[in-house]
């Protein structure tokens, strides 16, 4: 008896559903992203041909430029931390929504006096050029420098916090006089952190 020969009918595969999906994945993604904040110091950081990634977590940034210093630290309860303990070395009072706007802030470069007037600007007039003039790095009488008490104010915060070791890496704009970054460096050495990262661009990428 011969056999009977099914015919062949071509695959339909119904995308709605996956058209679907990948809407509302995308619309998620949208909606729950941060806005990624400008920064109020613009470098242009020396080519390497390194390809070592900056870890992304318990990290603290040391950003130099035109002879200004600026510092960033992640985790926002880190920060929120950091300030406080800042606040008591400094003897300034930082309310709860000078925190919460602290937290938000990525980096910035300006004596702790004067930091609730620039907290209280916008993100928009908070970056504008002029308006932070760095964090002093100099040393007053017996008293050690301002970036100095950042620094080790960070990673008191971050240990509290984290239960790790902050990760300090410097980012200096390629034309920057090296006496700055030295004064940074010696400060480092001070708190014995002789291991820090060095930020640069790829080579042969703009």
């Amino acid at each position: 008896m011969p056999k009977v020969k099914v015919p062949r009918k071509s695959t339909a595969i119904d995308m709605t559903a996956m058209c679907d999906v990948a809407s509302l994945l995308l619309t998620f993604f949208i909606l729950t992203a941060t806005a990624r904040q400008p920064e109020p110091l613009t470098v242009d950081t020396p080519t390497s041909t390194v390809k070592i990634k900056v870890p992304e977590t318990n990290i603290g940034t040391i950003t130099v430029g035109q002879g200004k210093v600026f510092f960033g630290v992640k985790g926002q309860n880190v920060r929120i931390n950091m300030l406080e303990k800042m606040g008591e070395r400094y003897k300034v009072q930082f309310t709860d929504e000078e925190k919460k706007r602290f937290s938000l802030m990525e980096s910035f470069g300006v004596d702790i006096r004067q930091l609730k007037q620039v907290i209280a600007l916008s993100g928009t007039d908070r970056n504008k050029p002029g308006v932070q003039q760095g964090i002093p790095v100099d040393s007053v009488g017996q008293s050690p420098s301002q970036l100095h008490e950042w620094l080790y104010n960070a990673r008191l915060a971050t240990k509290e916090l984290n239960d790790e070791s902050m990760r300090v890496s410097i980012k200096g704009d390629a034309k920057e006089q090296y006496p700055t970054v030295k004064k940074i460096i010696d400060i480092l050495q001070k708190q014995k952190v002789n291991k820090f990262s060095l930020i640069t661009s790829l080579e042969g990428m703009d």
